[in-house]
């Protein structure tokens, strides 16, 4: 089964690093996010992978070009123009990239990567998502209810503490951090059937996925929702950054199941 990943959005809350390079390639423990990502699918065994490039694409696809050569020891001799490869620890990713445009919205990247996936099911995610979610339940939940689409729901914790004040001013109760009042939200890590694309006919480049032909498969009973109760965790702001950096370097990242 085919992971698709979308990697071409431009990552405005991000300027701070997407001035030089794509969202994807903001970099957690010395690797991009997108690499973390795509190791969280191969650890379940899923290590084929599209990716939908936009925005400065070019620097995903230099990535992955020379990633072999990145990965491994070497011996040049300049005369001769001639290589040695002694050992590499890379990984068995089988990367196909797809310059979907750069203003494309993100049902027209879907849309553009058909034909290679074909007429079979497919994953899909987004391109600065991570989470230890349990790839295999996910498929699994997906198989049982024979509907065109899963998503994965989570519930973000709340960003601020909570007051409970009286008449007078006093507090008489404290919650630091609350939860997220029982609202599930879209937290990507789709499976999708081949059955989706007929809700991607005609022009649909400027169409956010999310907006309209996920809401049409909604409305068609073809959208069920699986829930993750633990980790999960979006790159939206350099403060995400931060606290994904922080706990990678503290041996503390949820999202390291390989």
């Amino acid at each position: 089964m085919k992971v698709v990943i979308l990697a071409g959005g431009l990552g405005t809350r991000l300027t701070e690093e997407t001035t030089v390079r794509p969202k994807p390639m903001i970099e957690i423990g010395g690797k991009p996010i997108l690499w973390h990502i795509m190791k969280i699918y191969e650890h379940y065994g899923y290590d084929d992978f599209v990716i939908c490039l936009g925005y400065k694409g070019h620097i995903i696809k230099e990535y992955f070009i020379n990633y072999y050569l990145y990965n491994s020891d070497i011996t040049v001799e300049l005369g001769s123009n001639k290589m040695d490869i002694h050992f590499t620890n890379s990984e068995s990713f089988k990367v196909t990239l797809i310059d979907t445009g750069n203003e494309t919205n993100t049902a027209g990247r879907i849309k553009k990567i058909r034909k290679y996936t074909g007429d079979e099911t497919f994953m899909l995610t987004y391109g600065d998502g991570v989470s230890n979610i349990n790839i295999h339940e996910l498929i699994k939940f997906h198989k049982t209810h024979g509907k065109l689409a899963t998503l994965t729901s989570i519930q973000l914790p709340g960003r601020f503490g909570t007051l409970n004040i009286t008449d007078d001013g006093s507090v008489n109760h404290f919650q630091e951090k609350a939860d997220g009042d029982n609202i599930w939200i879209n937290g990507g890590f789709f499976v999708l059937e081949p059955g989706i694309f007929d809700y991607l006919e005609g022009d649909v480049e400027t169409i956010q996925w999310e907006k309209k032909p996920l809401v049409e498969i909604a409305n068609n009973g073809q959208l069920v929702a699986y829930r993750h109760n633990d980790f999960w965790k979006s790159m939206d702001a350099l403060r995400d950054q931060i606290e994904l950096e922080e706990l990678w370097q503290n041996g503390n990242a949820p999202w390291k199941i390989w």
